[in-house]
C-alpha cells in the first residue's frame, strides 16, 4: 500500500522564551491509502493541534507533512487553498450548513463552485446521498431535519468531491447514540466500498472502534498505536478501553 499521509518529526511550539509550550513533540507516522485511522488522547494531549496542522489550518514549527506526494508544510497560502479544495475533505462537530439552501443545494455547493457539469453534479449528489441514507431529505431545509441528519448532510457535502483524504474532528460529539451509530456505519461503508482514506479525531472509544487503527497522543507525543486486525468491533472496543486505562485515563469518561 502507498502512504497517502506521511508525517515526519512534527513539532509545534507556541509562545517564546520562558513562555514556550511544546504542543507536539517529534510526531511521525504514516496513513496508507484506504485506511480508516482514529486519533485519541485526553483533553490537551495535542489531538486538535495535530489535526489543525495536518488539515493545513496551522503550520508546524518544524517537521514535514506530505500528502499525496506533496509537502504541504512548505506551500504558500494560495497553494494551500488550492490543495485543500482539490485533495482534502473536512467533517467537523459543527455542521456549518447554510439554512437558506436545501440539503441537496448544500451538498452540491462544492461541485457548483468547481463548475462541474450539471449531469455530473446530479449523479454525484445522488450517489453520496444514498451512501449516507439521506436521499429522502434532499428537498428539505436544515431546520427541518435532525442533528444526525444534519451531520450526514455535512459529511455528504465534504465528500461529494471525492477528496483523497478526509479529516473528521469529533464528528459524533453533538449526536445522540443512534445518530452517532448511523454516521459511523456510513463512514465504514465509505471506507469499505469507496476505499476512502479517513482520519478521525475522537475522545469516544465507541466511535474509535469503527476504525482499523488507533493512534494515541499523550502530552504532545505519539504514545502508541493499536490495530484492529481480525478482531471483532466489540473486541477492538475492549482493547481501546484497556489501552486508555493503562495510559491513566478513565474507561467511563470515553464512552
Amino acid at each position: 500500500m502507498k502512504a497517502l499521509l506521511h508525517v515526519k518529526q512534527l513539532n509545534k511550539i507556541y509562545g517564546k522564551g520562558t513562555q514556550q509550550f511544546h504542543a507536539l513533540q517529534d510526531i511521525s507516522f504514516k496513513i496508507e491509502e484506504g485506511e480508516f485511522v482514529g486519533v485519541m488522547g485526553s483533553s490537551g494531549a495535542g489531538k486538535s493541534t495535530l489535526l489543525n496542522l495536518l488539515a493545513t489550518i496551522d503550520t508546524p514549527t518544524t517537521g514535514d507533512i506530505v500528502i499525496a506526494g506533496q509537502t504541504v508544510s512548505t506551500m504558500n497560502a494560495d497553494q494551500l487553498t488550492d490543495f485543500r479544495r482539490d485533495h482534502l475533505g473536512f467533517i467537523f462537530q459543527d455542521y456549518n450548513l447554510l439554512d437558506s439552501l436545501t440539503v441537496q443545494e448544500n451538498i452540491l455547493l462544492p461541485l457548483a463552485i468547481a463548475k462541474k457539469p450539471a449531469k455530473v453534479i446530479a449523479k454525484k449528489v445522488e450517489e453520496i446521498a444514498q451512501l449516507f441514507g439521506i436521499e429522502q431529505l434532499l428537498h428539505k431545509y436544515p431546520y427541518e431535519i435532525s442533528g444526525g441528519q444534519k451531520q450526514r448532510t455535512a459529511a455528504s457535502r465534504a465528500l461529494v468531491t471525492e477528496p483523497k483524504l478526509i479529516f473528521a474532528d469529533e464528528p459524533t460529539g453533538a449526536l445522540d447514540s443512534k445518530s452517532a451509530t448511523e454516521l459511523l456505519h456510513s463512514f465504514l461503508r465509505l471506507n469499505e466500498e469507496k476505499e476512502a482514506t479517513i482520519m478521525m479525531v475522537t475522545h469516544d472509544a465507541y466511535a474509535a472502534s469503527f476504525c482499523r487503527r488507533i493512534i494515541f497522543i499523550q502530552d504532545g507525543k505519539l504514545a502508541l498505536e493499536i490495530v484492529k486486525g481480525t478482531k471483532t468491533r466489540q473486541q477492538f472496543l475492549e482493547q481501546i478501553l484497556q489501552t486508555i486505562a493503562q495510559m491513566g485515563g478513565d474507561r467511563h469518561d470515553v464512552i
